[in-house]
């Protein structure tokens, strides 16, 4: 239960928020339902707590309006979960919370761009290997102007590739390029833009991600003649759902370079992190899908 004898500040909007979602089960939740897991059963099975103990919580964030619930099936009654609105405010939390963890907890404080394959964000994008991306995750596309899906529909597999920033036309931070991993940004995005015709050959689509601004993509995109469409990530929504790695530079989180190919079927067939070597990854990316 929530905590009885907690009583937040009445004009702190921190100690406010503690009391809605300060209790770790209820972030937990949150992060779950990011991921797509929207069912009770799949709820209690990821967090390994007592049915019990997850009714209260979700009880608690759907009175706080974070979650709301809608039946999926009659006698008996099943509910699936989803995030509100208000929910969804929570994401970029989340990912800052991840990424504090990732770098003062399980990592040595340094600010980096990229990580070891022995670390701890290896891992977990690793085991993204055999699970479904969630449906309806929609971004803002270049070529559009748009959400579309960031796996594409009729397509044999789509490949999505992260990357920090492009760095034009809006200047990237004086510090960048102290940023072990974070420097060049273009070479990626110009790589697969020259493969992309044997991509689409291939029955492959190729999604570009950072968590710039539309606008700002969509201006890199016409100067360096970029073939594949730009998806932005400004509220982290893809970050959140596949708990990516980011680092913050510049104000904003951003993605760390990672390559992934999902299916049709939206299960993420093959994951490459950290890329060190763009063009390797590039041409992996290609024998691979």
């Amino acid at each position: 239960m929530r905590r009885s004898s907690f009583s937040p500040e009445p004009n702190c909007a921190i100690a406010q928020s503690l009391a809605v979602v300060g209790d770790p089960w209820e972030l937990l939740i949150v992060r779950d339902l990011a991921r797509g897991l929207d069912r009770f059963d799949l709820l209690a099975e990821s967090l390994r707590i007592s049915r019990k103990v997850l009714t209260e919580r979700l009880v608690g964030l759907m009175d706080s309006g974070i979650v709301e619930r809608t039946a999926y099936q009659d006698r008996p009654t099943r509910y699936a979960y989803r995030l509100t609105p208000r929910g969804r405010a929570l994401l970029p939390v989340l990912v800052a919370l991840q990424d504090w963890g990732d770098r003062w907890l399980l990592g040595d404080g340094e600010l980096t761009g990229t990580n070891d394959e022995s670390e701890p964000p290896a891992h977990r994008l690793h085991e993204l290997v055999g699970r479904r991306i969630p449906s309806g995750l929609l971004l803002e596309a270049t070529n559009t102007g748009a959400p579309i899906d960031v796996v594409a529909p009729d397509t044999r597999a789509t490949v999505v590739f992260g990357f920090p920033a492009t760095g034009r036309p809006t200047p990237l931070p004086d510090d960048w390029r102290a940023i072990a991993g974070a420097h060049g940004c273009t070479l990626e995005n110009k790589l697969f833009s020259e493969r992309y015709d044997e991509f689409r050959a291939a029955g492959i689509a190729v999604h570009g991600v950072s968590t710039q601004r539309p606008d700002e993509q969509r201006a890199f995109a016409e100067l360096e003649q970029i073939a594949q469409p730009l998806l932005s990530d400004t509220d982290l929504t893809l970050a959140a759902a596949l708990r990516l790695p980011t680092f913050r530079a510049g104000g904003l989180e951003r993605l760390k370079r990672f390559v992934l190919i999902a299916g049709a079927d939206r299960v993420i067939r093959a994951v490459r992190y950290p890329v060190t070597d763009i063009p390797s990854a590039v041409e992996w990316a290609l024998s691979t899908a």
